[in-house]
């Protein structure tokens, strides 16, 4: 039988036609996917809180029980370490298990009278057109002071700053209280255990003969590591104790180009002037870049006062909310996506545009 002949031209068959699925915004999946050695730093974090106790538990027994003969001093100071020790760790597993801040997606509601909204005109929306107001990795809008991790590849709401010690995780509006009780607990740990072995120590060295030759050491290498971590951690829970009492988080404080988030409308009248509004950071020159850097130590868009501001993070309602505070710190009030601004603000975020826009 004869083969039928190769045809000189091919058409491809038209391709199924597509699904219509509903759209489901996404994250960066090969950044979201949290590998075993993301968790190395978290490890070596439990390690370091957890490998002075053996020392710690060999001076208090052979200072309080053997040498003093002294058991309430021994409970009391038990009671007060381990305390903090639980304390510490109840902070650690809130921020290991709990969500900093998702940006959660409202369903849109089956209303028969609303009109559909064409690509064209829902990519000319100002919420999309305008920087940082919306995320075009995540595609979603993002509320104040959400940021979006490139770490984690997603948003973040009110984003402080991405941990890598914490299992590579961000702390957010959910946990940031909970690491700041997390700072406070190893600092006031780290004191209290450099002040009791200062004290055995000193008394080791003023009664040589009634103490064993290895309790000193034990007491010298407590002492070195209250103190150290003390100065490290002390340091940084004291640097969080100012942004608290100014409200603004770590991104705010050292990126002062966030400010050009918070312009208003330029009032732009020189066809010289090619500044977006609101302005880009690559479109500034020398002199406005050093003028949004002066402008970015006294102008703090949500500081409220002392007293609010703490009470935005810190804040508490009802017995039980004190209780979180105490034991593990919990999460910030309010929904982490609508922030009052302080007294004054505007005005001097007008005066600043107008002075950018005036500068040449």
């Amino acid at each position: 039988m004869r083969e039928r002949p190769t045809p000189l031209l091919t058409f491809p068959e038209p391709p199924a036609r597509a699904v219509t699925q509903e759209f489901t915004p996404t994250y960066d999946d090969d950044k979201s996917v949290r590998r075993w050695y993301h968790n190395v730093p978290l490890y070596g974090v439990i390690f370091l809180l957890l490998a002075p106790h053996p020392s710690l538990l060999f001076v208090l027994i052979q200072h309080y029980l053997v040498v003093l003969e002294n058991p309430l001093k021994f409970i009391v100071h038990l009671l007060v370490i381990y305390t903090l020790t639980f304390m510490m760790f109840s902070s650690l597993i809130v921020l290991v298990a709990r969500d900093p801040g998702p940006v959660t997606f409202e369903e849109p509601q089956n209303d028969h009278n609303t009109e559909e909204v064409g690509l064209t005109e829902a990519l000319m929306s100002p919420d999309f057109l305008t920087p940082g107001r919306f995320c075009r990795i995540c595609w979603t809008s993002k509320p104040d002071r959400t940021h979006h991790c490139s770490f984690c590849g997603r948003c973040v709401l009110k984003m402080d700053h991405h941990c890598p010690w914490l299992g590579n995780r961000c702390i957010g509006h959910r946990t940031y209280p909970a690491f700041l009780h997390l700072l406070l607990c190893i600092t006031l740990l780290a004191i209290y255990v450099a002040v009791l072995c200062a004290h055995a120590l000193y008394y080791a060295f003023n009664n040589p003969y009634t103490v064993d030759a290895f309790s000193p050491v034990h007491e010298i290498g407590l002492v070195f590591a209250g103190v150290t971590f003390t100065i490290v951690i002390g340091s940084f829970f004291a640097y969080h104790l100012y942004l608290v009492s100014t409200n603004q988080t770590t991104l705010e404080h050292i990126t002062p180009f966030l400010l050009l988030r918070y312009l208003p409308v330029l009032s732009n009248t020189d066809s010289n002037n090619c500044l977006s509004d609101p302005p880009l950071e690559h479109e500034l020159s020398y002199r406005q870049r050093r003028m949004i850097k002066e402008a970015h130590g006294f102008i703090r868009v949500y500081d409220v006062g002392l007293r609010k501001n703490w009470t935005q993070v810190l804040g508490w309602k009802g017995p039980y909310g004190l209780m979180t505070r105490i034991l593990c710190g919990g999460g910030s009030m309010g929904d982490g996506k609508c922030f009052p601004r302080g007294a004054n603000v505007e005005e001097r975020l007008a005066r600043l545009a107008q002075e950018l826009v005036q500068d040449k």
